[in-house]
């Protein structure tokens, strides 16, 4: 097949290089002369003419509407664009209606699994658009990520690679916190880091607990009690302040836990305490139990 590749950096190259090598000619384009593609453009605009399958990973939403006043004119009626950069959901939603406007269909396609990911093929590539044109194409996807999936109407990939991002970056952020407090409390950092290990493969995940518990909204009997939970939260936080490891994080969680308490909830699973968000943010997460069911045994 015929297709564009814009945007060769550390992810692009590798990705755009992984369908030259499946038998795609790809035609690539990048600000810069990127050796190893011997259908390199002169511009964005000469890359895309003709390809019924265009590709973009630039670094966010202001390159990205570059790249689209530039080949707009000439994308073809029909052509599908998938666009893996890290974008804004707003901003790829209108750029997708005026693009519709011309019969093109534009899908959001963020990638996950950073540059030796993009080398080997490992990616998760979450998708939002049209799903007969997701379909259409996804042998394609496979071809640059292993694990392409389908969330949903244009801007869902977005949304969802922000919403991972974040939950990666916050707890990181709580697990800086904890790793000071154990070692300034004591503990040598590689003891530290075994123990916390320990308890995380030898039991259950906070991921896997949010399919028991929050996501279906299963409170009682509880995994781990509320009141156990505070204790323990207020124990870690005294502890931080006889040591002075200062845990924003850490009183973040005390205050939500503590607030739980306040409404009765001390025998419930902690994880109540989730549905505090969901009060203040106004809606509702909820998946039944045949729906979790199916979706882990896939």
């Amino acid at each position: 097949m015929k297709l564009a590749f814009i945007g060769l950096g550390v992810m692009g190259r590798s990705m755009a290089l992984n369908l030259q090598a499946a038998g795609h000619e790809a035609r690539a384009f990048d600000i810069r002369r990127v050796e190893g593609f011997p259908h390199f453009c002169a511009s964005a605009a000469e890359a895309v003419q003709g390809c019924e399958l265009v590709f973009t990973s630039v670094p966010g939403p202001n390159e990205v509407d570059a790249v689209a006043a530039q080949i707009k004119p000439v994308l073809r009626a029909g052509a599908a664009w998938f666009e893996l950069s890290t974008n804004s959901p707003t901003r790829i939603r209108r750029l997708h209606g005026d693009l519709a406007k011309q019969n093109v269909h534009l899908l959001d396609a963020p990638v996950s699994g950073g540059a030796s990911g993009a080398k080997s093929g490992k990616l998760a590539i979450w998708v939002g658009g049209e799903r007969a044109i997701y379909d259409r194409h996804v042998s394609v996807l496979r071809t640059i990520g292993d694990q392409p999936l389908y969330v949903g109407a244009i801007g869902a990939g977005t949304v969802a690679k922000l919403a991972h991002n974040t939950a990666s970056f916050a707890l990181h952020a709580a697990l800086a916190e904890v790793f000071t407090l154990g070692v300034k409390g004591g503990v040598e950092p590689l003891a530290l880091f075994r123990a916390l290990r320990q308890g995380a493969s030898g039991r259950k995940r906070p991921f896997d607990r949010l399919a028991e518990n929050f996501l279906p909204g299963k409170y009682d009997p509880a995994n781990f009690a509320l009141r156990l939970a505070h204790k323990d939260a207020t124990l870690a936080l005294e502890l931080a302040r006889e040591v002075g490891v200062p845990m924003p994080f850490g009183q973040l969680a005390l205050d939500e836990l503590s607030r739980a308490m306040q409404r009765g909830w001390a025998d419930r699973d902690f994880r109540v305490s989730l549905t505090q968000q969901e009060e203040r943010a106004g809606v509702k997460v909820h998946v039944s139990e045949a729906e979790l069911r199916r979706a882990l045994e896939e």
